[in-house]
């Protein structure tokens, strides 16, 4: 046996004495925004390369509902959600995590939710949900003639889509502005265009993102949050008019959430993922040199974990 072959051997041998080696297949959501790609690439190397074990990114599996209930089923078709953002997936938590117990989470990093507008917008005056009821304001914003500026909301698959749409019909901004609702990437591909000759843009985002590093944005000022502001039935048939929602997003709580079966199919990796803890700065720096530096993403997480061996290796031993 080479130097390798056994420094390699050694290696598997000890993580099994330690109940830290994987076993079966881990398989990991394809969501659509470069955060929770990020997270998936990370813990996927984790998986193969500190813990010995298969871990598959499974391509197209972008569907909250979908994921959830292949997680509750525990047959390995998925087993990961990389990314869940609390509340805006509040249902599927409270039947998936709270009822049936079928879901298992980590404990959750910071995010924040907001409407952003250019800096070179806020410099000519639009600075707050106030300055969207301007009429002048929102012409500003209408790209099609038909009288209503336009504002990002969201994929249509995204649960806080509808959110953005009840937060402006409960702030009276309905009459003026419309929702533009398409891909993530569509967007950004028209962000970037409309950046680079300084055209109005209004739109929901988030932290974190490389966009606030490739960007100079300004969140616009929202009221502050009072008893009843919120007040959303994203599931009732007529969501849009039975919900309210008129203060600002209170800070988001984002999880990794895993398949409850993998404690007994594959008990080291569910370990590790009970023990995962991120920062939003951490995660930022990976969509940065995956997605805006274009780095290999492998790479990026092998040279993170490198330099975060102990973390790491915390996570695995518990």
């Amino acid at each position: 046996m080479n130097a390798l072959k056994s420094t390699a051997a050694f290696a598997a041998l000890a993580l099994a004495a330690t109940g830290a080696s994987a076993q079966e297949k881990v398989t990991f959501s394809d969501l659509s925004w470069n955060g929770a790609q990020a997270i998936g690439h990370v813990l996927s190397t984790i998986i193969e390369e500190e813990m010995g074990g298969d871990a598959e990114i499974v391509s197209g599996m972008n569907q909250a509902a979908v994921i959830m209930a292949g997680m509750d089923k525990g047959d390995g078709s998925i087993d990961v959600f990389t990314d869940l953002w609390m509340p805006n997936q509040q249902a599927l938590w409270d039947e998936y995590i709270d009822g049936l117990g079928t879901v298992k989470t980590n404990q959750p990093y910071n995010g924040t939710s907001n409407i952003y507008v250019p800096s070179y917008m806020a410099e000519k005056g639009v600075r707050s949900i106030d300055d969207l009821r301007d009429p002048e304001v929102a012409a500003m914003f209408d790209t099609d003639g038909n009288g209503k500026g336009e504002y990002w909301a969201g994929d249509v698959t995204w649960a806080s889509t509808k959110r953005w749409q009840i937060k402006f019909k409960s702030y009276g901004l309905d009459g003026l502005w419309e929702p533009n609702i398409v891909s993530a990437d569509t967007f950004k591909a028209g962000l970037e265009a409309a950046y680079t000759s300084e055209q109005p843009q209004l739109f929901y985002y988030w932290t974190p993102e490389a966009i606030h590093v490739k960007y100079d944005l300004t969140a616009l000022e929202e009221p502050g949050r009072t008893d009843g502001c919120e007040d959303v039935d994203l599931d009732a048939e007529d969501w849009l008019e039975v919900s309210e929602f008129n203060c600002v997003i209170a800070s988001n709580d984002i999880f990794v959430a895993y398949s409850a079966s993998l404690e007994e199919r594959n008990p080291a990796v569910a370990k590790m993922l009970s023990n995962v803890q991120f920062t939003g700065d951490e995660i930022n720096e990976w969509i940065v040199e995956m997605f805006e530096n274009k780095r290999d993403p492998r790479e990026v997480a092998e040279d993170w974990i490198a330099d975060n061996k102990e973390t790491v290796t915390g996570w695995i031993s518990g």
